[in-house]
């Protein structure tokens, strides 16, 4: 029986990593935790590259850079651990590109979803966790040492608008949590969910 991927979503500043790491230790024995860009040796250095706040990217060579570094983690370690039976939680996958790339960057969710087609075979979470925040929340919360912090309050604004779509356009699939509450109080929710889904 195939693995049940779960992924976890939101805008920087969202409290994503924190929540990955909670479900993480609370599913030790049960879930393969993983993160994007990353999980991979080539993917690790496409997370280099998109993170150098030094470097200039084009909105489509940034698109094109997150569905690579996806389409080899999906290849080497994802799609193999699910068809084992593993079921795996990842901070990030396709949502992110659609709503950062194709919203933030203004390139269009149908562009990038057909780049993304490619790069995942097709390959869709069985539950998606976004975890809604308030741009200005957010902006509180981030470090700006990265080169998509610096992208300033309209973008993240667009990509929050994104991933509000997203999630009312897939309600079976996404569950939306409120980043405003305390860390343990979304843990706990994020923890009832990820069992009845497991």
């Amino acid at each position: 029986m195939r693995g049940k991927l779960i992924t976890v979503e939101g805008i920087d500043g969202s409290g994503k990593s924190t929540l990955c790491a909670g479900l993480s230790e609370h599913f030790a024995d049960r879930l393969v935790a993983l993160r994007e860009p990353g999980g991979v040796g080539l993917s690790e250095q496409i997370r280099v590259l998109v993170k150098d706040p030094e470097l200039e990217i084009s909105a489509q060579a940034e698109a094109l850079l997150f569905a690579a570094a996806r389409a080899q983690l999906v290849s080497e370690k994802l799609r193999p651990l699910l068809d084992s039976g593993r079921s795996v939680l990842l901070d990030r996958f396709v949502d992110s590109s659609l709503a950062y790339q194709g919203a933030g960057r203004g390139l269009g969710i149908a562009a990038v979803q057909a780049i993304n087609e490619l790069a995942t075979a097709g390959l869709t979470p069985d539950l998606t966790l976004l975890i809604r925040v308030t741009p200005e929340l957010a902006a509180q919360r981030m470090s700006e040492d990265d080169r998509l912090e610096r992208a300033g309050s309209d973008f993240f604004a667009d990509v929050t608008q994104a991933y509000d779509r997203l999630a009312a356009a897939e309600s079976g699939r996404f569950v939306v949590l409120d980043g405003a509450l305390p860390k343990q109080e979304i843990l706990a929710a994020a923890v009832k969910v990820v069992s009845g889904a497991l």
